[in-house]
């Protein structure tokens, strides 16, 4: 029997569609080569057009870039919407993203043009309900306003049960606010949270990596920048010492509002004996669903602890501040269904099974926009609040 060779088909590529596509992908050239098993001087023959790519491996590219094989035949790259202002400040790497945040990028801009979409089609203003202000403005007032706007007392902070559910609280008013609050895998070191203002609806996306305390810190501080009206990404961190006056303010929102200074100073004085101690520093953040971290500076800036006694201690919560790369805060699977609660929220998942119900969308795209196979569907549909 005569074996014949596998065909090679070859792939005519315009230059500039390709370099769009890796570039935008956030791979390096000697990436994509060592991962189609080429050299990197052939990845610049394909896109000098000395070279014709082989039909397999666009698919390998398909794969890696996350876009269907269609893309790389286009005329043309296809305009983008600008990725967030980089608040992050870091050495060397502004405006230079890991893949993975790329994705969840690109994944939230899909989102929030879908969630305009069905939106669109049941007659639903997405307009944000959210007023802007002024970098001018007082941010702890402005964090006392809207802890007021969006019902959280001192008593209610003290009876949720977990931070989780603080967290579910704060993200069914902001959806009431037309804010959609989106979370999803981001390594944590590249990207704790980002948001987008540009567009309707608004968007904020913290990391399923971080701590649920520090995701709800994340969340108010995007917020501020919602309040300010501009599209950022960042790395909030209740401890850091800003000299950027946008991510200062929207840090003082951010801890304005979930410990307001009266608050700080209840808590701190019923615990003034012994405030260091493990035991008392973990009750009080169970308490109010705040991090250690964040008693720590309010014990500081009240002048309950010394500077000292600030650093030491905080040293020693520097897991739960900046989780270590590559660990979520939990393991083991998550059921698909949950999933996709925790990642879109109940409003976007409302809006795909209104449309489904009102036949302006198939099932399959139902079970497309929401990422879940048929046998979760229902289940789904079930849970969702709204």
């Amino acid at each position: 029997m005569i074996k014949m060779a596998r065909m090679q088909i070859l792939v005519d590529i315009e230059p500039s569609v390709l370099k769009w596509l890796i570039e935008s992908s956030g791979w390096t050239e000697e990436e994509v080569a060592k991962r189609l098993k080429t050299s990197p001087q052939t990845i610049q023959k394909f896109i000098s057009k000395e070279k014709k790519p082989t039909y397999r491996q666009l698919e390998e590219l398909s794969i890696i870039f996350k876009r269907p094989v269609a893309s790389f035949l286009l005329s043309k790259p296809i305009p983008e919407k600008p990725k967030p202002k980089d608040y992050r400040m870091l050495p060397n790497k502004a405006n230079i993203f890991n893949k993975k945040t790329i994705l969840v990028m690109r994944k939230t801009r899909k989102l929030q043009e879908l969630g305009k979409e069905l939106s669109r089609n049941i007659a639903y203003d997405t307009g944000s309900k959210i007023k802007r202000v002024k970098i001018t403005e007082n941010p702890e007032t402005m964090a006392s306003q809207y802890r007021q706007l969006f019902g959280l007392t001192d008593e209610r902070q003290r009876k949720f049960k977990s931070a989780r559910e603080l967290l579910n609280y704060l993200r069914d008013v902001l959806e009431e606010h037309n804010i959609f609050l989106f979370q999803f895998s981001m390594p944590v070191e590249d990207a704790r949270g980002f948001v987008f203002v540009d567009e309707t609806p608004n968007v904020i996306v913290v990391s399923t990596k971080d701590t649920i305390e520090a995701r709800i810190f994340s969340i108010m501080h995007e917020l501020g920048h919602i309040l300010l009206g501009e599209s950022v990404i960042d790395l909030p961190d209740v401890t850091s010492v800003y000299k950027d006056d946008v991510e200062r303010w929207c840090n003082e929102f951010a801890s304005g509002f979930l410990l307001p200074k009266g608050l700080a100073k209840e808590v701190l004085e019923q615990n003034k004996v012994k405030l260091l101690q493990r035991e008392t520093l973990k009750s009080m953040s169970n308490k109010y669903k705040v991090s250690k971290a964040m008693l720590l500076l309010n014990m500081l800036k009240l002048r309950y602890i010394s500077k000292e006694d600030y650093d030491d201690k905080l040293s020693q919560y520097k897991t739960e501040i900046l989780p270590k790369k590559g660990k979520g805060t939990k393991g083991g699977s998550v059921a698909p269904d949950v999933k996709c609660l925790s990642e879109v929220g109940n409003k976007f998942v409302s809006l795909v099974a209104n449309n489904y119900d009102k036949n302006y969308i198939t099932y399959t795209d139902a079970l497309s926009y929401l990422s879940i196979k048929s046998k979760s569907f229902d289940k789904v549909l079930s849970k969702a609040r709204k």
